[in-house]
């Protein structure tokens, strides 16, 4: 990602109409500047730093069951995790001091390293266990971990971890908050990052640890972190607005979401929230194959992302993250809009009626929004084309009962990009026709050889059996200033490493 100046966000603003909602294009890691307020120089960042966090109380603080996208800040100066992952995907060891595996990738061991917790205890094998088990029963981590067996502790003190599947890459997924034993279940559990929860004047705040039990250079330097209450977006932006609120972290995405119009510092982060076309191949035209694969070069995603998602989404020719290290290079140029290719697909596979049914969940109007947009691009192919918003049991129900002939659906994908729950004759996704024993074991193949993923995707895109449309990106906003060098990740916002590979913590 690029830093956008501010000729070019006045020329999107413009193309977007007076009245309408804004385009906006995020900068990855730099700067975004509304046209109505453009400082000519920057403010210099003061010597001590004041930060204050917007949260809302009637919603979880415990890292487990929280799922509010803004708390997401408070979490990553209170946490951490056997790992840090970057934006990039790149894994860096935190409390893991050193690991082994097995030779057939389902058995991994991880020793703690000598860290503590804010109220000064040790971190213990016991902590990290337990930590692992809530992440497993919880809402948030539960997925990402659905291939563990087995969480014990070794003689030796390490934490074991069996899997059902060899998975090459393991560490990918453990960047998830290690908590003590003890509170797991708590509103607020301790954490062992830089800072921990206190009592100030007014109210709930985060202190800095002075014996903070490791050294890394991080964005946030504030003494205190102040946390204001609020309870709606609307209030959150508001006060971001009025400068009560130093850092906000949002979902563009979500139907809740409110437009940021002030003047600020703009980074995204993609969330690896996926949104995808399935072709039911039970249906009359789309059992064709040609036709399931030919889909691709249909659709215009791009239009897709700054139409309908303002930018804050990264449009996506593969079933896996254009930031992750599987993605390639060439997938637009391959799999990428070419209407003429379609258009003969269509020509040649010569369906009868070209009337189609569209399924999409009512309960997300932005996708509504997205499908109806995606079916206009296919009127022009020819198709009469019927979007059927549903939501509840009626939604549920078409999707089981293959009531459709293209499903726009949105999944989140875990880090390491395991898409086994789509072909899996078991799984959650692999509705109108998707299971597939070959695919899946493609799939399966990819976690425990990463070499695997070219093919797996391949198989994929030549059978049609995903349209992979875009991945949705978070927004984090900062008053302008405040950081010189937020480097924002998937997981967290405040993302630090401690210089340490993966490999140099693998025993061999």
């Amino acid at each position: 990602m690029k830093r956008i100046t501010a000729i070019l966000l006045l020329l999107a603003l413009l193309l977007s109409g007076c009245g309408g909602e804004a385009v906006y294009v995020p900068t990855g890691n730099g700067l975004f500047q509304d046209e109505t307020t453009q400082p000519t120089t920057q403010p210099s960042k003061p010597q001590t730093q004041s930060l204050t966090l917007g949260y809302y109380p009637e919603k979880s603080l415990n890292p487990y069951t929280a799922t509010e996208v803004s708390h997401k800040l408070i979490f990553s100066l209170l946490y951490q995790g056997l790992f840090a992952v970057d934006r990039e995907y790149n894994v860096s060891p935190i409390l893991c001091k050193s690991f082994s595996v097995s030779k057939d990738m389902r058995t991994y061991v991880f020793y703690p390293t000598e860290a503590t917790f804010s109220d000064g205890s040790p971190v213990t094998a016991a902590d990290i266990a337990s930590s692992l088990e809530a992440a497993r029963a919880g809402t948030v981590y539960s997925g990402r971990l659905k291939q563990v067996s087995a969480i014990t502790i070794t003689e030796d003190g390490g934490v074991q971890i069996d899997l059902k599947t060899p998975y090459e890459n393991l560490p990918l997924l453990l960047d998830g908050p290690i908590v003590k034993a003890s509170e797991t279940q708590a509103e607020r559990p301790m954490g062992t990052g830089p800072y921990g929860y206190d009592i100030g004047i007014n109210g709930l705040q985060l202190k800095r640890r002075s014996e903070w039990w490791c050294r890394a250079k991080l964005a946030v330097t504030a003494p205190f972190v102040s946390l204001l209450k609020v309870d709606s977006p609307a209030t959150m932006r508001d006060d971001f607005e009025y400068g009560n609120i130093s850092i906000v972290c949002a979902d563009p995405g979500s139907d809740l979401y409110v437009d940021y119009r002030c003047d600020y510092e703009l980074w995204d982060v993609e969330s690896g929230i996926f949104l995808y076309l399935a072709c039911n191949k039970n249906s009359k035209i789309f059992s064709n194959k040609a036709l399931r694969a030919a889909l691709t070069h249909g659709i215009d995603r791009d239009a897709l992302v700054q139409e309908y998602y303002r930018g804050f989404a990264e449009s996506a020719y593969l079933p896996a993250s254009p930031d992750s290290p599987h993605y390639s290079d060439t997938a637009k140029e391959t799999y990428g809009f070419h209407p003429e290719i379609f258009t003969q697909a269509v020509t040649d596979a010569a369906p009868e009626n070209m009337a189609i049914t569209l399924l999409v969940n009512k309960a997300d109007s932005r996708r509504v929004k997205a499908a109806r947009g995606i079916a206009k691009m296919l009127e022009n192919y020819g198709f009469t084309v019927t979007v059927s918003a549903l939501s509840g049991n009626s939604y549920t129900n078409a999707l089981k009962n293959g009531k459709f002939d293209l499903h726009l659906g949105q999944t989140k994908l875990s880090a390491n990009m395991d898409l086994s729950a789509f072909f899996d004759p078991d799984g959650a996704l692999s509705l109108g026709g998707l299971a597939d024993t070959a695919t899946f074991a493609l799939a399966q193949g990819a976690m425990e050889n990463e070499g695997n993923y070219d093919h797996l995707y391949k198989r994929v895109m030549s059978n049609g059996m995903l349209c992979p449309i875009l991945f949705r990106t978070y927004a984090i906003y900062a008053q302008r200033g405040l950081f010189d060098d937020l480097t924002p990740a998937r997981d967290h916002v405040f993302y630090y490493d401690l210089g340490r590979t993966l490999e140099s913590a693998k025993l061999q």
